[in-house]
């Protein structure tokens, strides 16, 4: 009797956990495609999906045989067709890169908003991306290696109007400037407005096929403006431009350097300890 009862929880709870898994993994595939250039494809696959399922339920079996095969040839199609996307998926789930201890990013970040600043008020256009756990070997060796200390000075005398290095953008890693008049990938979306420049779809192609963080200056009004993951942010301020970098480069490190829950106990212990030690 028991067994039976335990064998009828269980089939009653599968069906509802199945349910569950791949609601959250719907979700989540759906969010992370959300913006990018392979959003309208993301739709298109679902209202097949949604058209097969119908062709089930209403028994046309010679449309459910040609969307069936359909399905069976999207899986290599979607290799292809989302390859920048699943190649910073990838890379987003191993990263497994050191970042440095906080004052390291929180001086290196300090570094880029002097240069940034500068750049701005100046009105000099400038490509920078920042990398993080995708590396940009491809782009650095389409530029001129550098491999220097990243100071503000370095950065706005290579986007200096006269220097022969000025187009293009650096790619800096951590401390270092690792290659200036590289040749960033172009976005091929084609949601975005045509009055964005060869720039700013330049930062936007970066960063749908890396993990990088990507600064644009505008040449013509000294506008910041930042990419990531697809994402173009357009006239931001200094102030935004610190609160994002802080997110993406500071607030990891101090997530995974001592959980919270940790601290927590030893600061309890801390306190427990102090109060029993005799006067």
């Amino acid at each position: 009797m028991e067994q039976s009862l335990d064998n009828n929880w269980i089939q009653y709870w599968r069906p509802i956990a199945e349910i569950g898994i791949l609601s959250v993994a719907i979700y989540y595939t759906l969010n992370f495609f959300r913006g990018t250039r392979g959003w309208p494809i993301v739709l298109a696959f679902l209202g097949l999906l949604i058209g097969l399922l119908v062709c089930i339920g209403l028994n046309l079996q010679v449309l459910e045989s040609l969307l069936s095969y359909f399905f069976g040839l999207s899986a290599f199609a979607a290799l292809i067709i989302f390859q920048p996307e699943l190649r910073r998926l990838l890379a987003g789930l191993g990263n497994l890169t050191f970042f440095g201890s906080l004052r390291e990013q929180r001086e290196n970040i300090e570094v880029i908003l002097q240069a940034v600043d500068r750049l701005s008020e100046s009105r000099i256009g400038a490509l920078i991306a920042i990398e993080q756990s995708t590396h940009l070997q491809d782009v650095v060796e389409s530029g001129i290696p550098i491999d220097c200390e990243a100071t503000p000075e370095m950065i706005e005398t290579i986007f200096f109007p006269n220097n022969a290095i000025h187009d293009g953008g650096i790619i800096i890693k951590e401390d270092r400037i690792l290659s200036a008049a590289c040749i960033f990938p172009l976005t091929r979306r084609q949601d975005i407005s045509k009055t964005i420049g060869t720039r700013h779809r330049a930062a936007m192609g970066m960063s749908e096929e890396s993990d990088s963080l990507v600064i644009i200056v505008s040449e013509e009004t000294g506008a910041i403006s930042t990419a990531h993951k697809g994402q173009l942010s357009r006239v931001i301020t200094l102030k935004k431009l610190r609160g994002t970098l802080n997110s993406i480069f500071v607030t990891p490190i101090r997530n995974r350097s001592f959980p919270n829950w940790l601290k927590s106990i030893v600061l309890r212990n801390k306190k427990t300890s102090s109060k029993t030690k005799p006067a």
